[in-house]
């Protein structure tokens, strides 16, 4: 299973930005994204997202909540 966890560089060190469950010795690669990279991927994921999320036919599901 891949599992994809956000993560920044400080003094060196890699520091996760969400809480996870990894077990010590887990192994894990690295992959270094650079700032346009990055803003790449995050566009594109964001339109992506927007389709799924934006979709005027989950309203229905806020109905139901608001009942």
């Amino acid at each position: 299973m891949l599992l994809t966890i956000r993560a920044i560089v400080r003094d060196g060190k890699i520091e996760l930005l969400e809480p996870t469950a990894l077990p010590d010795g887990a192994h894990v690669l690295v992959t270094v994204l650079t700032e346009e990279e990055h803003l790449f991927w995050q566009a594109a994921s964001s339109s992506s997202l927007n389709q799924i999320w934006d979709h005027p036919e989950d309203d229905v599901y806020a109905d139901l909540l608001a009942a």
